[in-house]
């Protein structure tokens, strides 16, 4: 497959933007047809990667996609007007453009882009390059110039979901609310789990029964499968209810606009926040209340393999999000364990309690001192408790220490003299230390 190839006069040399104290300014966002002024060749093969994408991929991927490669051109062209291929892009441009991508102004008032923004860029740039190299086109790098250690490490915070004092509240709103399509619309998101864009699809004929449940029938959606959940009673209640005060629909779709299109995401997000608000219980989105649902599945006993079937995850990974959320296993062992911490504690702290008493029930009292040897320890020596481990006196013995430390040098006993002299010069130095 070959890239459409264009020729075009030699562009204008332009004036690098000039830096800010973040890094260099933001090139603004253009459009396709103002890029291939400046590049044709570049904006040719990436357009004839766009169609091909097109073929295999959601529209909102190749939107991205889209999105992704004109920012790339429209940095390069800018710092670098002389690049005007993909074949010609090098690791120089890349590294360029990832630190005015770092630059960037986020959303909601943030000073920079988040760090998953940088890495949803450079991924879909460098399966760009991987592609047109691995599709022969003539236009293509020699090598691919954006490395898998130019993206950001993709972090894994844990779902967003209403505790169940708020989940409650919300529901209580909810079954307050008197308009029948919001409140129909959001039930079904709150007890089926659906996404936003997955509601918009649900057709009229979407509920069946089987036996004696009624099941719906979710159409395809974000990754491409369709399945079906039960339905609690209610939300069989509020269907019929809301087909018979609805009437004939015209589009075949279960719920839609009062101009007969069917409900766009946005749409369904101000229903969610209307009910939030009139709960009192701040912001709330859609995919909220599907993390609610699978959370409180979870710690009310079902299986993940259930919670997924219910979700529509294909892979395991995707429900496992939900069991760092509040596993009950961890937090019961958690709990068995820190009540074996506390009670070994309480032993110990006895158990020393018991030794202390015993250790002053066993303190016997000498001429000059006091023997703290256990009693269950029997003593051979009988003259020589001075010299023993076990031999503690103080303050209180030193008159008696001197007399018997003169008694000692009167016999000539040195050794005698030497070990009581050296008691009363302890005592003598610890009182000196302890006197202010």
């Amino acid at each position: 497959m070959s890239a459409v190839a264009a020729v075009a006069p030699q562009p204008r040399r332009r004036r690098a933007p000039a830096p800010t104290e973040h890094g260099p300014r933001p090139v603004p966002e253009q459009r396709w047809d103002a890029l291939a002024a400046r590049a044709p060749q570049m904006v040719a093969t990436m357009q004839v990667y766009l169609d091909q994408l097109s073929v295999s991929s959601r529209p909102s991927t190749v939107d991205a996609a889209s999105l992704a490669l004109r920012h790339l051109v429209a940095h390069i062209t800018e710092t670098d007007p002389v690049c005007r291929t993909v074949a010609a892009i090098e690791r120089r441009h890349v590294e360029s453009y990832k630190l005015a991508l770092a630059a960037r102004p986020g959303k909601r008032g943030n000073t920079t882009v988040s760090a998953q923004t940088i890495r949803h860029n450079l991924g879909m740039l460098r399966t760009f390059f991987e592609r047109v190299i691995d599709w022969d086109y003539p236009d293509a790098p020699r090598r691919v110039p954006v490395f898998t250690g130019d993206l950001p490490k993709a972090d894994e915070p844990t779902p967003k979901f209403l505790d169940d004092p708020t989940a409650a509240k919300f529901m209580a709103a909810l079954a307050a609310d008197p308009n029948r399509r919001r409140r129909l619309i959001v039930e079904l998101l709150a007890r089926t789990g659906m996404r936003a864009g997955e509601l918009g699809g649900l057709r009229d004929d979407a509920m069946y029964r089987l036996g004696d449940t009624y099941w719906l029938r979710i159409p395809l959606g974000k990754l491409h499968n369709d399945r079906s959940v039960p339905l609690h009673p209610l939300l069989v209640g509020l269907i019929n209810d809301y087909r018979a005060w609805r009437g004939p629909t015209s589009t075949g779709l279960l719920v839609e606009r009062d101009d007969h299109r069917p409900f766009d995401r946005r749409t369904i997000h101000r229903y969610v926040q209307a009910m939030a608000k009139r709960a009192g219980v701040g912001h709330v989105h859609p995919h909220q209340l599907r993390h609610t649902l699978a959370t409180q599945c979870l710690n009310r006993g079902m299986s993940l393999e259930a919670i997924a079937a219910l979700l529509g995850h294909r892979s395991p990974r995707m429900t496992l999000v939900y069991a760092r959320i509040a596993d009950t296993v961890v937090a019961e062992q958690y709990f068995n364990a820190t009540r074996a911490v506390e009670a070994d504690a309480r032993t110990t702290a006895t158990a020393r309690d018991d030794q202390r008493d015993a250790a002053a029930r066993h303190r016997r009292l000498l001429g000059n001192g006091h023997c703290t040897r256990p009693l269950e320890l029997d003593c051979r020596f009988q003259t020589i408790c001075e010299g023993c481990g076990f031999f503690e006196t103080g303050p209180q013995f030193v008159t008696i220490l001197r007399r018997q430390r003169d008694d000692a040098a009167d016999h000539v006993d040195v050794a005698r003299a030497q070990l009581y002299d050296e008691l009363v010069r302890v005592i003598d130095e610890q009182e000196t230390a302890a006197t202010p």
